[in-house]
């Protein structure tokens, strides 16, 4: 299945393909942070994946004991 939403974010369930625009987020947080500062020292790719897997940790741990994202709390490494 495959669905297609605004801005050119494409997401295929049941595989792995995925195509995702650059968003820029006027919003800041402690994870937009050290993703910029992560941006620096490792290259945009490199970073990119690192906080989408500390996001989908950050939503995995929400979804389990049920807490809405705080985007004052700290993002530590």
């Amino acid at each position: 299945m495959m669905a297609t939403y605004p801005g050119g974010a494409i997401v295929i369930c049941g595989g792995f393909s995925t195509k995702l625009r650059r968003s820029r987020s006027c919003a800041d947080s402690s994870l937009r942070t050290w993703g910029l500062k992560l941006r620096e020292r490792i290259g945009f790719k490199r970073a990119a994946v690192a906080v989408a897997r500390k996001l989908a940790v950050t939503m995995h741990a929400m979804l389990k004991t049920g807490e809405f994202f705080d985007r004052t709390a700290g993002a530590t490494a």
